[in-house]
């Protein structure tokens, strides 16, 4: 794998760098009782992000988690991880169709209970009231969802929530580019950042391996490349969610996608380390720094 993975747009091998790429491998996790789950999952985030890397003087990083999912409610228990590892909030930019913060009490069911407020459509409410999303400073991109009831009232309690939304439909005025530029500024560039792909966020003709498909998607390509556009973002964790194998395509479409996604991401933080490094903004050695 490493001795083809030079990446020619930003002129390096992310795997073949100062910086050391390990696959945790999976969390296990309780299929049948949410709540343990997310204890589970956030206490394995918590561990692997406490680390200390090999690099552990000067400036340099905390280790940096790539998820790969999955249910999008992931997101929560590594919120709840980065709150402790970072002493605060952080900033969370959001590709997805879908809003996710919604309270959970406008998911519809006969039996309610408390484990059901987990789900894949209510983790950035619960995170937000729990405060671990820096308010005014967060970013949707992609969005396309159907609302609920018979008026605007998720908008009000996403902009209760601090979100910018960037529609799908925006593209079309904006270009990459300026998706790109939007999103920078309402983030800026040292703002702690947690970075959340739904693979929804693609036009389901191109990813079909996905639960909640929504028409009207952005293409793989235009993804990309606003990924990475977003290099000197300072992103602290990420994931790439909600990638369902039953149902892509024979030529297994979303999830090529979605590994080069997590290509780009990977190769964006050892692109934003080398040139602190090169400036002299963290620690210069010859030691191996882990993503």
């Amino acid at each position: 794998m490493s001795s083809m993975a030079f990446n020619h747009r930003r002129g390096l091998n992310p795997y073949l760098s100062p910086y050391t790429i390990l696959d945790c491998g999976d969390i296990p996790v309780s299929p049948f009782d949410n709540a343990l789950a997310l204890q589970q999952m956030s206490e394995a985030f918590l561990e692997l992000g406490s680390r200390s890397p090999a690099l552990a003087q000067g400036k340099t990083p905390k280790p940096k988690l790539l998820t790969l999912g999955g249910d999008h409610s992931v997101a929560l228990p590594a919120l709840r991880a980065l709150n402790k590892i970072h002493g605060g909030p952080v900033a969370v930019l959001h590709f997805d169709a879908h809003l996710d913060t919604w309270n959970p009490a406008k998911y519809t069911s006969a039996w309610e209970s408390a484990q059901s407020d987990y789900n894949h459509g209510s983790m950035f409410w619960i995170a937000s009231n729990e405060g671990l999303i820096l308010n005014g400073s967060s970013a949707h991109a992609g969005l396309r969802t159907r609302l609920t009831g018979q008026s605007w009232a998720d908008y009000v309690d996403d902009d209760r929530q601090g979100f910018l939304r960037i529609s799908s439909d925006d593209i079309d005025d904006m270009g990459t580019k300026g998706i790109i530029d939007a999103i920078i500024g309402r983030i800026g560039l040292e703002t702690p950042t947690y970075l959340s792909i739904d693979i929804d966020v693609i036009d389901p003709g191109l990813c079909p391996g996905t639960g909640t498909p929504e028409p009207g998607g952005w293409t793989s390509r235009e993804l990309i490349r606003i990924i990475r556009g977003l290099e000197d973002l300072n992103v602290v964790g990420a994931d790439i969610v909600e990638v369902a194998p039953a149902y892509d395509g024979t030529g297994e479409q979303t999830a090529l996608t979605a590994a080069q996604l997590g290509f780009e991401i990977m190769t964006n933080w050892v692109g934003r380390a080398m040139g602190r490094m090169e400036s002299g903004t963290e620690s210069k050695t010859g030691n191996k720094e882990e993503l």
